[in-house]
């Protein structure tokens, strides 16, 4: 099976027959996008494929250094990069997030880029491909990790609302993507209050429901009275509660919502009282469920916990091995 024409490089990965990168690292003449984040979607390329979401994701936090020609893929359309078929499928991770499948000389390979497979109505849901080779991350790729149910991290944040009235509740997630995610599963579980916002989650959430998501009502915290935020639900970045900002909250609990809430030490040393573990990732359970479903010859790891995955991948019968891929950080 000839798969050389898709290369490790400095700059990320590159198919040389269509002459463009997936998620390079630094500007490019041609990037295909996965998502918005910014380990993944950085600003200067000459020439951008995504899907129309992603599309106006870089459009909004990146303005006109987002890229100088900006065309959108809808998911399932098929393009032709120097004769490599490109298709672009949803990953779940984010909104407008996307898997690329790409084919050449009979030989089909997929670029997870960031993935979960947890239903999320603020996102289309991943949609496994098979495949000859699979590009997986491994952000989560440690037997430990292994994700509890959403409604049950959440139905612990909303016992803790009522468990202290006169506190409020500082939940630290990040802009894109994991604050929306917040926001509608707690809309799901029935919480119909506003919800207070660190002015830096503001623009995101007003892009998803300039989107099509319904998010419910939120409110600016700053301005909001310390009588107003007394039992409320505060969303902001990580952080915040080393900030001024958050020094007119009424005593509050400081909550975390990521998939390293798992792991306890990080909330102890973060001073998180409320660990939510919420991940946009898929957990060690589901990156070996979702290779199995992909049936793939091969298996290529991106980033994360590169070697435990390809270890286990070998134990199963399947071919493995690191990319050790540069420039991606882990958002959560």
């Amino acid at each position: 099976m000839d798969t050389g024409w898709l290369q490790v490089t400095p700059r990320g990965l590159y198919c040389a027959p269509g002459d463009f990168f997936i998620d390079p690292s630094g500007a490019v003449e041609r990037a295909v996008i996965t998502h918005g984040h910014s380990d993944h979607a950085r600003p200067g390329h000459k020439n951008v494929l995504a899907t129309a979401e992603t599309i106006a994701v870089m459009r909004q936090r990146m303005g006109e250094t987002a890229g100088g020609s900006l065309e959108a893929l809808a998911y399932g359309a098929t393009i032709g990069l120097g004769g490599v078929s490109v298709t672009l499928v949803p990953a779940g991770h984010i909104l407008g997030s996307a898997q690329v499948v790409l084919e050449h000389r009979g030989v089909r390979i997929v670029v997870s880029g960031d993935y979960k497979r947890r239903p999320d109505p603020t996102c289309a849901p991943f949609e496994p491909q098979g495949c000859d080779v699979f590009i997986t991350e491994a952000t989560f790729g440690l037997p430990v990790f292994r994700h509890p149910d959403d409604r049950g991290e959440i139905d612990k944040l909303l016992h803790s609302v009522v468990l202290y009235p006169e506190r409020c509740h500082l939940v630290g997630v990040y802009a894109l993507g994991k604050c929306q995610r917040v926001l509608s599963l707690l809309r799901r579980q029935g919480y119909e209050a506003p919800v207070y916002l660190h002015g830096a989650l503001m623009a995101c959430v007003q892009l998803y429901e300039s989107l099509g998501v319904p998010l419910g009502p939120v409110r600016p915290a700053v301005g909001a009275s310390r009588e107003e935020l007394r039992g409320a639900i505060v969303l902001a970045p990580p952080g915040a509660e080393a900030e001024p900002f958050a020094r007119r909250l009424p005593d509050p609990v400081v909550a975390m919502a990521s998939g390293w809430m798992r792991v306890r030490q990080r909330a102890k040393q973060r001073g998180v009282e409320l660990p939510l573990v919420i991940s946009d990732h898929a957990d060690w359970d589901e990156l070996l469920a979702t290779i199995a479903d992909c049936a793939p010859s091969q298996v290529w790891v991106t980033h994360g916990a590169e070697d435990a995955l390809v270890r286990q991948c070998a134990l199963n019968g399947v071919a493995a091995r690191a990319l050790s891929v540069a420039g991606f950080e882990d958002e959560e």
